[in-house]
């Protein structure tokens, strides 16, 4: 699944203008991998933080989150196939949501947080994905990639 998803991509990549290389390849792939990483780890410790009774804070605001601005879901849960695409989506990714996660870097209580390797690693980067629509077709593939816990990963050898 993982293999066949990144030739899907890497094959979007190849068409868009601002992706030269295979080394851009990798680079636009894995930040929006590890947004969607993210999402998924902060959806597991709020997971585990209610089962335990303890209350859980988001690193990333509502507006920012992965379910929010990739994927966002009607009222009856359906997803909402009005999301942002073309060029309205570029926008928002460069405008908004690149500067926001550099901003973490400087708002971090200390170097050793997760905010400040997140404001740091997007601090280097840059979106080079530079249609919209391409975007869009990578953040659908990501999308359906699954990072399993390690104890779902016990629960399925078992």
């Amino acid at each position: 699944m993982f293999q066949q998803t990144f030739k899907n991509i890497d094959d979007i990549l190849h068409k868009d203008a601002g992706c030269g290389s295979e080394l851009d390849y990798v680079e636009q792939t894995s930040w929006v991998l590890f947004l969607k990483y993210l999402d998924d780890l902060e959806k597991d410790k709020a997971t585990a933080a209610e089962l335990t009774g303890k209350a859980y804070t988001n690193i990333i605001a509502p507006e920012f989150q992965w379910t929010t601005w990739t994927t966002p879901k009607l009222p009856d849960g359906k997803i909402d196939h009005n999301a942002l695409t073309s060029d309205d989506l570029a926008d928002f990714v460069n405008i908004k949501l690149f500067p926001y996660f550099k901003k973490f870097k400087i708002s971090a209580l200390s170097p050793d947080t997760i905010e400040y390797k997140i404001g740091e690693i997007f601090s280097e980067l840059k979106n080079r994905i530079q249609s919209g629509y391409n975007l869009r077709e990578v953040i659908n593939y990501i999308d359906q990639l699954r990072f399993e816990t390690r104890a779902e990963l016990i629960d399925s050898k078992l």
